[in-house]
């Protein structure tokens, strides 16, 4: 749907202060033993045994996060990452002294001869990771989740391929066709009037994989465009995977796109400012459609095919 309410038609022609925080209480027992491996039982919030006491020695009482250096403490030894240290004010939010600027050190010192597995497990990372390494790891982990790729509305929710493909056609009502190839009619009456609009997405199930098609309307530079582009469901390295061809035309002329779909790891916005993928003026837009110009009937096809 256009920003403003207005909705957009397109006609499938196709197959296809103060702050109260609440404090996290729990007792400790030291347990030097290190995480089993990824699939055994007890596994908690970060993949680990929720009864080590190391584990939650290193649990933030107010985010409930794991910490990373510097991690304070007050002069009672209560503990809490840098990050809520200025939420709360610098104030314990456990025994409510003043925190002032004390490090604990041993802390930082024992987290570093643990080993921990990545956050993802349960996505299908089974790696180990040294405790200071395994952040860094998991800002860049293939089983990271993916974000809603709808472009309609700025949408948080987050996960995996099959999830995200199931929310995609239950809450967004997102069309979902069957096929490798797609014909789109996408019509607006008063064109003139749209300088920022998204048509409504359409997900391709083909080769076993989901692809997103996006046609929009902007503003690059002075000139008012339409764009349309593709977007795999999956990683950069499996869409290299596959190409896919746009063709727009009328009255004996024709514009054709050619290049790979971009992953949903890219946003909806990366890819459009990056102008990646079939452009047309709306000058040109509007000899596509035929009539009096007062109508834009574009006819997008395309295919997408998988590379040897």
């Amino acid at each position: 749907m256009a920003p403003g309410g207005s909705a957009l038609k397109e006609v499938l022609e196709s197959n296809s202060t103060g702050m109260d925080y609440e404090v996290k209480t729990a007792k400790v027992e030291v347990n030097n033993s290190k995480p089993t491996k990824p699939g055994g039982a007890g596994i908690g919030k970060y993949g680990i045994h929720s009864n080590n006491g190391v584990y939650e020695l290193l649990e933030c009482p107010v985010c409930t996060n794991l910490m990373y250096p510097p991690i304070h403490q007050c002069p009672n030894g209560h503990t809490l990452c840098s990050n809520c240290k200025v939420r709360v004010q610098n104030t314990c939010p456990t025994c409510r002294y003043e925190l002032g600027n004390i490090r604990c050190l041993a802390l930082e010192k024992v987290a570093e001869s643990l080993e921990v597995p990545c956050r993802n497990q349960n996505l299908g990372c089974h790696d180990i990771f040294p405790y200071y390494s395994k952040l860094k790891h998991e800002q860049h982990c293939r089983f990271r989740p993916y974000t809603c790729p709808y472009a309609g509305s700025e949408c948080s929710v987050t996960g995996d391929i099959p999830t995200l493909v199931v929310h995609l056609k239950d809450d967004h009502k997102v069309d979902m066709h069957d096929g490798c190839t797609f014909n789109h009619r996408y019509v607006k009456s008063n064109p003139h009037e749209v300088e920022n609009a998204t048509w409504m997405l359409t997900v391709f199930n083909c080769f076993g994989r989901q692809f997103c098609l996006h046609f929009e309307a902007f503003q690059l530079g002075m000139a008012p465009v339409y764009m349309a582009f593709l977007r795999f469901m999956g990683d950069e390295n499996e869409a290299k995977k596959f190409s896919y061809s746009l063709e727009v035309g009328a009255h004996g002329r024709k514009l054709i796109w050619q290049g790979i779909p971009r992953s949903i790891r890219d946003s909806h916005r990366k890819v459009r400012d990056s102008q990646d993928g079939l452009i047309i003026t709306r000058n040109l837009a509007l000899y596509f459609s035929g009539g009096d110009r007062q109508e834009l009937k574009l006819r997008v096809t395309g295919r997408i095919w998988k590379e040897e």
